[in-house]
């Protein structure tokens, strides 16, 4: 229900991006234009009741160029609708981390656009891409790289693998055996690869977008803790509805062939994106929301039906994630609707259920739910 109320809040191709003119109201306004105009908000206001929307948005004045961020945005939403057809919470998200500079896990059954909506994204970027098919036979040195003897010189020379790439689409992580999906770890936290006494450094931007199969187990290996939380979401896509299937066929029907990812336009290029992550993170951010934050992280350690807890990493990833949704939203400041949206994307995959919370048939999405309605919301 958040995700729906947020998405209906997006800025769409003509709005007025500027942060002041969108929090004159208070959120539950956004959507409704016929309240803007009244005079709630002033009566609000003299009965002591202001939102805090209200009190943040008279507190900072927007200096950023968000309107360059909203442009981008719009590009990427419709080069992606080219080939995607609704999912549009997976597109934002995919957004976010890439603002945020932060990998993502893409889950989902088969033939729910997981691999065409990471390829045709990554074809918006004029950066490099690779794309590894995991597979239980793979090797850490087929994904790293390996020492290859040169016999003119009689020298090893170290020959880079597919990894050293800006953005590496990773199909089926979870076909990998734990050898190979280890060699992950370091490249993914400190965006560097040591071999034979070496680091290599990933050249900027460096993101790994995987996807995993959730209902077929059979040659499948549980992807470690650790690397779960080195993903910023955990991103599980839904089959899409009735009105979008059949616009699914409607545009396919005449097209037996592969998609043509030619047509794609370029939207972001190195420099651009860093750019915008530079602006993301000049989004300001009040004690009072990371205080929020803290507690939300703090709650999955102390909750009756959770095995494990989010670690700090879990509430950096909110916090990060939450100023980059502000700044696609058009505010150079975060609010607690941002934090709301962001949180089950940031914790579902960071939680261990209990046994008895999973025999009652619960999932870690039910749990963060409870914890955002349990958490006071800071005013």
């Amino acid at each position: 229900m958040m995700e729906e109320q947020n998405n209906e809040n997006l800025p769409q191709d003509g709005e007025n991006t500027n942060p002041q003119n969108e929090n004159t109201n208070p959120p539950a306004n956004e959507g409704n234009p016929e309240e803007s105009t009244t005079g709630q908000p002033e009566q609000e206001d003299m009965l002591g009741q202001t939102n805090y929307a209200q009190q943040a948005s008279q507190m900072f004045s927007s200096g950023l160029n968000l309107g360059f961020i909203h442009e981008k945005v719009n590009a990427c939403r419709n080069e992606i609708k080219k080939f995607v057809i609704g999912q549009h919470d997976m597109v934002d998200l995919l957004l976010i981390s890439i603002f945020s500079n932060g990998h993502v896990l893409l889950e989902g059954v088969p033939g729910v656009a997981k691999t065409l909506t990471a390829k045709v994204l990554s074809k918006t970027l004029s950066v490099d891409f690779s794309r590894i098919q995991f597979t239980p036979d793979l090797m850490p040195s087929d994904v790293l790289g390996t020492s290859v003897y040169n016999l003119k010189d009689s020298q090893f020379s170290f020959k880079k693998g597919p990894i050293f790439t800006n953005v590496v689409l990773i199909d089926e992580i979870n076909r990998a055996p734990a050898k190979t999906q280890a060699a992950l770890f370091e490249v993914m936290e400190e965006r560097q690869i040591s071999y034979d006494g070496e680091v290599y450094k990933m050249s900027f931007p460096f993101l790994v977008l995987a996807t995993q199969n959730p209902v077929e187990q059979e040659g499948t290996y549980n992807l470690p803790e650790a690397q779960l939380d080195r993903f910023l979401f955990k991103i599980k896509i839904d089959y899409p509805k009735l009105e979008e299937e059949k616009e699914i066929l409607n545009r396919y029907k005449n097209n037996v062939g592969s998609p043509d990812f030619s047509q794609i336009s370029d939207v972001f290029n190195a420099e651009e994106l860093k750019k915008v992550q530079e602006l993301v993170e000049q989004v300001k951010i009040e004690d009072q929301i990371l205080n929020y934050i803290a507690s939300i992280t703090d709650k999955t350690r102390n909750h009756a039906k959770l095995y494990l807890g989010g670690s700090p990493r879990a509430s950096l990833a909110m916090l990060k994630a939450s100023k980059a949704f502000a700044a696609i939203r058009g505010r150079d400041f975060v609010i607690p609707d941002d934090v709301q949206f962001v949180a089950p994307h940031v914790l579902n995959h960071r939680l261990i259920l209990t046994p008895e919370a999973e025999m009652e048939g619960m999932s870690s999405e039910d749990v963060v739910t409870e914890i955002l309605a349990e958490v006071e919301v800071p005013r």
